[in-house]
């Protein structure tokens, strides 16, 4: 993304960028800072904070991979070999991932609820704010984000929620559009008067 464009423009073309479609280089920490800096304005009902990140760089992504691997094949031990290498990956086909970790909990005046969805809106900051520096992103979930034995090894506390794993690097590949939902089939107008 262009440090000039205005925000309108940026956000008539936002788009994800497949990770299978990233690669070196990507943000460096101080970088990756200011990221999860801009990021973290999102609206926070009670300025609870109700997340947090947990940042994957380095070797440490492929020995997550194998890691994951591991319990994927005791989920399904025939795992194919494309299967098997897809599961070695997921954590490199990027340069950086970032959790971002829901802590959202009971609470006497904020509903859980709304503490869910400021991490989501935390997901798509954190993708903004990764392009704005110039960078792709994607946002995944993937099986272990619901799967709480892969928790221990993410680095997810009991209790807590994978809300998205943001995927930030480069890639040569232009972005594609794809389809977007019509208004007509996602609107509905009360009021107002104009037709």
């Amino acid at each position: 993304m262009k440090t000039d464009i205005k925000l309108i423009d940026y956000l008539a073309v936002r788009r994800s960028i497949p990770a299978f479609q990233m690669a070196e280089p990507g943000p460096e920490r101080a970088e990756i800072e200011e990221i999860i800096r801009l990021a973290s304005r999102v609206p926070d009902h009670g300025k609870l904070a109700p997340w947090r990140f947990i940042v994957y760089r380095g070797e440490e992504r492929a020995r997550l991979g194998e890691e994951l691997l591991k319990l994927a094949l005791e989920a399904k031990p025939d795992l194919s070999e494309e299967m098997i290498q897809v599961e070695r990956t997921r954590f490199t086909r990027a340069p950086v991932v970032i959790a971002v970790v829901s802590k959202a909990a009971p609470h006497f005046k904020i509903p859980e609820w709304e503490q869910l969805m400021s991490a989501g809106a935390l997901c798509l900051n954190l993708l903004i704010a990764a392009n704005a520096h110039g960078w792709v992103s994607n946002w995944l979930t993937e099986w272990f984000a619901y799967d709480e034995r892969a928790y221990p090894l993410l680095g997810v506390a009991p209790g807590e929620k994978v809300a998205g794993f943001i995927h930030i690097g480069s890639s040569s590949f232009p972005p594609v559009e794809r389809p977007r939902p019509e208004l007509a089939e996602t609107v509905t107008w009360v009021g107002g008067g104009d037709a």
